[in-house]
């Protein structure tokens, strides 16, 4: 479901409502009129409708985590709020980029439309920018030649699955966030799809090398053994930028979590 085209269509068709009954009928209906149903009920809730479709058009969005593999930044059920604004003004609906503000760093969370079925939002983590040749070999990630700043801290227990991952902090810049390997679990990418710019990846046992194409990211979760990202369905086009995630606004089953992430 298209969730930003019914918005616009709602916005178009009460703002038509809204004017016909501002600058015509309004003025022919009695002061102590009853308002018309048409009025009521469509004219009457532009303003409330406009708010939210700019809002959410061009400043914040609220997004759900359906799975597990930004874990252990983000969990299944943070409900989190991605900035609309940060990586440039798009045009709602047709995603086009009028004005160029930033544009994503290594590090950043962002939520983008997925490649292979662009009516899917997906959310991962910026690992590579255009020009840079990420190599993910025997579950180490390598930058230009140079081996990504780790340490290994506590394992983390994984609270339903009642299993532990090992748990490591990284940084990318001036970002810090940890993620997740498990053991048991193979290095090498088994099903990679046939994805644009495909010649720019070498798959072997180890994992995988790709040069990331002008205009283009490569994303990964931070639930490294169990996300499917780049390694599998390729680059993430520019146009295909929702916003960078911030903030979680709301988790039903665990209140603290509100405000932990950023």
């Amino acid at each position: 479901m298209n969730f930003a085209l019914i918005l616009f269509v709602l916005t178009v068709v009460t703002g038509v409502l809204y004017a016909v009954d501002v600058f015509k009928f309004r003025k022919l209906r009695a002061k102590d009129a009853k308002e018309p149903l048409w009025v009521e009920w469509g004219a009457s809730f532009f303003p409330v409708i406009l708010l939210v479709f700019v809002l959410r058009s061009f400043l914040f969005e609220p997004f759900k985590i359906p799975s597990g593999s930004m874990i252990p930044t983000l969990l299944v059920g943070d409900f989190i709020l991605v900035n609309k604004f940060t990586y440039g003004i798009r045009l709602p609906v047709i995603n086009k980029k009028i004005i160029d503000i930033n544009s994503p760093q290594r590090g950043d969370v962002m939520v983008f439309r997925y490649p292979e079925d662009p009516s899917l939002d997906y959310i991962k983590r910026v690992v590579g920018v255009p020009g840079d040749t990420v190599a993910y070999q025997s579950k180490r990630l390598t930058i230009n030649g140079q081996l990504a700043d780790t340490e290994k801290t506590a394992d983390y227990r994984h609270p339903e699955r009642l299993y532990y991952s090992e748990q490591y902090v990284a940084r990318m810049g001036d970002v810090e966030y940890r993620y997740l390997n498990d053991s048991d679990a193979p290095a090498f990418v088994s099903d990679a799809t046939q994805f644009p710019y495909r010649e720019n990846c070498t798959y072997n046992a180890a994992g995988v090398v790709c040069k990331v194409p002008p205009g283009h990211y490569f994303m990964m979760g931070d639930n490294r053994d169990n996300s499917r990202d780049s390694r599998f369905w390729g680059f993430v086009p520019e146009q295909n930028i929702v916003g960078k995630a911030f903030f979680i606004w709301l988790n039903l089953s665990s209140p603290s979590r509100i405000g932990s992430f950023k």
